[in-house]
């Protein structure tokens, strides 16, 4: 494993990218080194289709940035300690700011599936935390970097590019919300739902990363359009809708701030 770490940290990424269900596309074609998940022992392993598990290592301009194809979730049976190991090996490699991105249900009936929402705030709706018994009173205030989110804005609007904000609300899975559950959500003021991402947000912040997250909208939640919900078009959906993104995150990453 310290050899993979090794190489990690050799990468001297300040930045990370955390890849969710189908967006494995965000990738940069040309890409230095590639390594599992199976590498690193304090690392679970993905299971869910659409999460590859494994590192990739690619350049944003002159920035080195590590791109993480797949996470694991709650719903697979892991604690909230489990899920979040990912955030925590980034930081002892020396990443200091992380994208996180998911695949997300719209509950916003004027905004269709394909669409991109960067996290403005999040509800954690999971039960849980990965601080739970750490006694560790974390400010999140601004869980998702305003300085970064204005980054984000100003160079979507530079490249034309439809960019929603909004609020996530993060659910423990992996069933798919109710009708009901879904007018409850509105009711709180959440604009997407998805599984994800919360807890890696509250540990990122925890260690002291700046963050900022994004989700496709993959897919109208119950009771928003009435349609079979299924994860084949979520990774679909996901797939297609990646290179705004891309291009999105290709021009921020490479400027320096």
């Amino acid at each position: 494993m310290s050899r993979a770490l090794d190489r990690l940290r050799d990468w001297k990424a300040d930045t990370a990218v955390v890849l969710g269900s189908g967006l494995s596309a965000l990738v940069p074609e040309s890409r230095a080194d590639k390594l599992s998940y199976s590498e690193f022992d304090a690392l679970p392993r993905p299971a869910v289709l659409g999460h590859a598990g494994r590192f990739e290592l690619a350049r944003a301009g002159n920035r080195s940035v590590i791109y993480a194809l797949g996470r694991v979730h709650l719903y697979e049976g892991y604690s909230a300690v489990d899920v979040t190991a990912l955030i925590r090996l980034l930081s002892d490699v020396g990443v200091q700011r992380v994208v996180l991105t998911n695949a997300a249900g719209t509950l916003n009936p004027d905004v269709a599936p394909g669409a991109w929402m960067m996290l403005s705030d999040h509800l954690n709706l999971t039960g849980t935390t990965p601080l739970l018994g750490q006694l560790q009173f974390i400010d999140l205030s601004e869980a998702y970097s305003v300085r970064w989110r204005a980054e984000f804005r100003a160079q979507a609007k530079e490249l034309r590019m439809s960019l929603h904000e909004g609020v996530y609300a993060g659910l423990l899975g992996p069933q798919y919300e109710t009708p009901a559950e879904v007018r409850m959500l509105r009711t709180l003021g959440a604009d997407a739902v998805g599984m994800s991402t919360v807890l890696e947000t509250i540990q990122a912040k925890a260690l002291g990363l700046e963050v900022a997250a994004f989700s496709c909208l993959t897919n109208s939640a119950a009771a928003v359009r009435y349609e079979a919900l299924r994860h084949a078009d979520v990774l679909t959906v996901g797939a297609s809708a990646a290179s705004p993104l891309a291009a999105l995150l290709s021009a921020t990453l490479a400027r320096r701030f």
